[in-house]
C-alpha cells in the first residue's frame, strides 16, 4: 500500500515525517508538537510497517 492510499496524510519536511491525522485536533496537535515543539506524535505516524507488505 501507498502511504496515500490510508486516506488524508500529511508529511512534514526536511525530515520526511508522515503521520495520518483524523480530526482536526490531531492537525493541531501535530502542528503544536512537531512544527513548533521539535517532536514527533508517535501515535500518528506511518511507518513502513503500515505500508509494507508482511513478508512471507
Amino acid at each position: 500500500m501507498e502511504r496515500c492510499e490510508f486516506g488524508p496524510a500529511m508529511v512534514i519536511y526536511p525530515e520526511g515525517v508522515w503521520y495520518r491525522p483524523a480530526t482536526t485536533e490531531d492537525v493541531e496537535e501535530i502542528i503544536q508538537t512537531h512544527i513548533l515543539g521539535g517532536g514527533r506524535v508517535a501515535r500518528l505516524m506511518l511507518t513502513e510497517n503500515d505500508v509494507l507488505p508482511p513478508k512471507a
